[in-house]
């Protein structure tokens, strides 16, 4: 008899944290490792937000608070959305959970029958059908192109909606393509979305800050107002603030909605931790001068590894609008001979081979499920990212 429910087994463990802990134990073990495989920023939480969980342990906030979150931090995240998106919630609209992926799990449990099906573009977010699918639900991957920036198309979505699709996740900018909906193009996917009112939008914001070359965000509630009723807007603080591992994400959307992913964490994880609660109402209230200085970092290393990738043989890098990865295809490197005799046969080959033979941990496309592709995160210091690149340029060097 199997220990695994049925539920656990049509699941995969997450791809991305499976590659950040060989690369880990390959380090343990005394080899020179350049994980590009982890989706944080390098940079340090504020020194404003550490203080201001120290002085909530200090005054004693270390008590249960309500399982979807505090009233303060409630207050923060209706601040943070009239201010930068332009949306009206109440407090009673808000969920706030220990990270995003909880958000996002929250409220595809609460919503989802089984057989309801939820359109994903691919590539994706490597949770996104695995949270879909513990939930009872259908995940229906969408690919897109390299050649549409890797942004679902009004005609695609279209395409994809049957009576039973209930929701359309979107990511932008994207994780693992770095890929960002402009004003126009997300305006397309509303108005196919209008025409079909019973699917809902979960729109995962998390990178929301992290944008380059003047490019404007904007999210789909605020472009199309009539989508408000049954759009969830979700966010955190983890990229923007470098707070990864504080664990607090959130959303708005409505009450009714809300209501149900309240009852769910009510008996599940309850509330976040208090603690972090705190130094997240700092995070949305305090400054945000820092903000942008960071993703002028990120811009920089983004051109970095663009530039060295597409000078590797048989990679292709397309430049992103945003977040901290880039999307290389290696489709020019299959059917050839690694160094270590192997033939590279798929993009999974191709990131085993380059961690075999130069020690650099990148995820391979089809955990994002879309190939022949691989994802970089660029969220490490300039030096390491020219190392990384000079390896990745000799391994493709020594394909035959």
């Amino acid at each position: 008899m199997s220990l695994e429910s049925d539920a656990l087994r049509r699941i995969a463990p997450s791809a991305t944290i499976a590659i950040s802990a060989k690369a880990r134990a390959l380090k343990a073990n005394g080899r020179d490792v350049i994980a590009l495989s982890a989706g944080e920023p390098d940079f340090d939480t504020p020194d404003n937000i550490k203080e201001a969980a120290i002085k909530a342990i200090r005054d004693g906030k270390t008590k249960y608070t309500d399982p979807d979150g505090m009233p303060e931090m409630k207050e923060a995240i209706v601040a943070k959305f009239a201010r930068e998106n332009g949306l009206t919630y109440k407090t009673s609209q808000i969920h706030v959970a220990p990270g995003g992926k909880p958000v996002i799990y929250n409220a595809l449990v609460a919503t989802l029958n089984p057989g309801d099906e939820v359109v994903i573009p691919a590539p994706y977010w490597v949770s996104y059908p695995d949270m879909v699918l513990l939930a009872g639900g259908v995940p229906v991957r969408v690919e897109t192109t390299a050649a549409s920036g890797f942004k679902l198309t009004a005609a695609a979505l279209e395409a994809a909606i049957t009576p039973k699709t209930r929701w359309l996740i979107l990511n932008s900018p994207s994780n693992p393509s770095g890929g960002a909906y402009t004003r126009q193009e997300l305006q397309w996917l509303a108005d196919v979305l209008l025409r079909h009112p019973q699917v809902w939008v979960l729109t995962d914001d998390m990178y929301e800050h992290l944008v380059f070359d003047d490019f404007e965000f904007t999210t789909i509630a605020q472009v199309e107002p009539a989508l408000y009723d049954r759009t969830l807007t979700m966010n955190g603080v983890s990229k923007a603030y470098a707070m990864t591992g504080w664990r607090i994400g959130y959303a708005g959307g409505p009450e009714a909605l809300i209501k149900a992913m309240g009852k769910m964490i009510s008996q599940t994880t309850s509330n976040p931790s208090s603690i972090s609660q705190w130094a997240a109402v700092e995070a949305l209230n305090g400054p945000q001068d820092f903000i942008k200085p960071n993703a002028k970092l990120f811009q920089e290393r983004r051109d970095l590894v663009v530039s060295m990738l597409n000078q590797a043989s048989g990679l292709h890098c397309p430049t992103p609008e945003g977040a901290f990865y880039v999307y290389p295809s290696c489709e020019g490197l299959l059917g050839k001979t690694a160094p270590s005799g192997n033939v590279i046969q798929s993009d999974e080959d191709f990131a085993t081979e380059l961690l075999e033979a130069e020690g650099v941990a990148v995820v391979h496309g089809a955990a994002f499920g879309l190939s022949p592709f691989f994802r970089i995160s660029y969220a490490t210091s300039n030096d390491v990212l020219e190392d990384a690149c000079s390896r990745i340029q000799r391994f493709c060097g020594s394909v035959r």
